[in-house]
């Protein structure tokens, strides 16, 4: 495992829920005004098709996460949106009812809180992760690819953190981008102008966050270690790379692989191994 140990300021249990809020307030923001998750929606459309579902339990989703747009993105092609139910640890009340009003209720929250490495049962559906992964230990991962693993759930974890020169100059941008948007985030609040114009904690805040993001990001042979433990014929791995606007996407997905599909994969297989 090459991923390193880094902290970010954000998720230390002394770091106060209101600017966790305005933190996670202000990269929901960025992310919805560049649609910046826009290009995984094919690969989310088709993992979704494979599992069988068309219910995503979203996990760790801070502000909201990129949910405004993408889950318009995964209707497109008069296909037929997903049931999306936003999850947290510490639930952003507020920006999720927004956000449910803004997408005309196809965007719901669960209000009590939750834990990604153990999902109450009663949260059945395909689960997701965007930009979140890289804030657990390797331990941690492994916890939440396991619980997704024996509940015969797939998952699909999406992080724009990488460590690399073309990442980290982007985030220089953020708390600049930041700060044009904030104007535009609703709703309204005073204490969003007070800490990120008068005393910019937030956009020190994001710009330290991300550098550290980037720091101790998963690459993708630590991705498929973190899967090691957990193959079987009845479940597949994916992981990759997305090609996005500004930066790239890393990604690994995991879905329940269907009877049918598993019996035609059986057949080629020992078409294969047939002598000529």
């Amino acid at each position: 495992m090459q991923r390193k140990t880094w902290f970010e300021l954000h998720d230390h249990r002394l770091f106060p829920n209101f600017l966790r809020d305005l933190m996670t307030d202000g990269l929901e923001a960025m992310w919805n005004a560049r649609d910046i998750y826009g290009p995984v929606a094919p690969r989310l459309r088709r993992a979704l098709a494979e599992a069988g579902t068309d219910r995503i339990i979203d996990l760790c989703s801070g502000g909201g996460g990129p949910w405004s747009k993408l889950s318009r993105n995964l209707s497109e092609n008069g296909e037929s949106a997903p049931a999306i139910l936003l999850t947290d640890k510490y639930p952003n009340h507020q920006a999720f009812q927004s956000i449910r009003v803004a997408t005309g209720n196809a965007v719901d929250f669960h209000p009590e809180p939750v834990d990604a490495m153990c999902i109450p049962p009663e949260l059945v559906g395909f689960r997701t992760m965007f930009t979140t992964l890289h804030h657990f230990t390797p331990g941690e991962a492994r916890a939440i690819l396991k619980d997704a693993f024996d509940q015969g759930q797939g998952i699909a974890i999406f992080d724009t953190a990488r460590c690399d020169l073309r990442t980290l100059l982007a985030v220089c941008l953020v708390p600049l981008a930041a700060l044009v948007l904030v104007p535009r985030i609703r709703p309204f609040r005073w204490s969003r102008i007070f800490w990120n114009y008068c005393l910019p904690v937030i956009p020190f805040t994001l710009w330290f966050d991300g550098v550290m993001s980037c720091l101790r990001s998963y690459s993708h042979a630590d991705l498929w270690e973190s899967t090691a433990e957990f193959i079987s014929e009845g479940y597949r791995w994916e992981v990759g790379e997305e090609r996005g606007k500004l930066v790239n996407i890393t990604y690994l997905v995991g879905y329940p692989v269907r009877d049918g599909e598993r019996e035609v994969a059986e057949l080629e297989l020992v078409g294969m191994e047939e002598p000529a």
